[in-house]
């Protein structure tokens, strides 16, 4: 059985421990802040996770966490191992190393994963491998287990921007809401009412039909933080323009992030911010 480490036990990364981990598989857990997971066996350090594990899965918040763990990495004894990049960042952080990983007798591919801590405990996320044929093939065994929708869809790097793109539509999305529902407050309509209507029809998806307890204040439970929703908006706009384009639709989403702090819902739901914009038809 390969042995799993799984570096960042965040809400992501907690999620694919212990989804993993009721799945019958190997799996070891450290994190820098030295957070521990119910039911996931914990190791002090970094080493010796490496040296106990066969695959690693970084989960990790930002460029620099993952810039740091994989330099440190490098600095290990990798060999037959393979690293799955799932975290949320721009692809040449991986792309850069990866010849110093081939160096060391590793692996590796960019795994990025579309859907919340939620639908990973469910296994019904989707994961978008970038990498060559036999490290992609390696990396979908391992990660049968948080998915049954798992996709390769090209070369290292690519994982990302096919995230960008399935995440970006959802932004958009979100953004093409809070231009119009101020209409709606406007014009008296209740934004329950324009919800069930656009959710029930061909123009809702289930991301925003998933949430409307969520938008409409009656769950509380946080799915996918705001401050989460912005971070990655920074990313993918980072990622679009390194290959000289732009989207004006994800740089208006990106653009929100200022009323979100001053109405300090960074923490709550993604689904806040459409609650936020219909109040703006005040």
């Amino acid at each position: 059985m390969e042995r799993i480490g799984i570096i960042g036990l965040g809400r992501m990364g907690s999620a694919i421990a212990q989804r993993m981990t009721a799945e019958g598989l190997a799996i070891l857990g450290w994190t820098r802040s030295g957070r521990t997971v119910e039911g996931v066996k914990s190791v002090r350090d970094l080493e010796t996770l490496v040296k106990d594990s066969d695959t690693l899965i970084l989960s990790l918040f930002n460029d620099k966490a993952v810039a740091d763990i994989l330099d440190t990495l490098l600095a290990l004894d990798l060999k037959g191992k393979q690293i799955i990049e799932t975290s949320t960042v721009i692809p040449n952080l991986l792309k850069d190393r990866i010849e110093q990983i081939a160096d060391k007798g590793a692996t590796a591919v960019d795994a990025p994963i579309s859907g919340g801590p939620e639908l990973v405990l469910a296994g019904s996320c989707g994961v978008f491998i970038g990498g060559d044929e036999t490290s992609a093939a390696r990396a979908r065994d391992s990660l049968t287990a948080i998915s049954s929708r798992i996709l390769h869809v090209g070369p290292l790097g690519s994982g990302l921007v096919m995230k960008v793109i399935n995440n970006g539509m959802i932004q958009a999305y979100f953004a093409g809401l809070c231009d119009l529902m101020p209409l709606a407050k406007r014009a008296g309509l209740p934004l329950e009412t324009a919800l069930r209507i656009l959710c029930g029809g061909p123009a809702g998806i289930p991301m925003v039909a998933d949430r409307i307890a969520k938008v409409l204040g009656e769950d509380k439970e946080v799915g996918f933080a705001i401050k989460g929703a912005f971070k990655d908006n920074d990313v993918f706009q980072q990622v679009i323009e390194s290959y000289g384009l732009s989207s004006p639709v994800l740089t208006n989403f990106g653009m929100m992030k200022s009323a979100a702090v001053e109405a300090g819902l960074l923490e709550c739901d993604a689904a806040a911010l459409i609650n936020l914009a219909y109040d703006r038809g005040n």
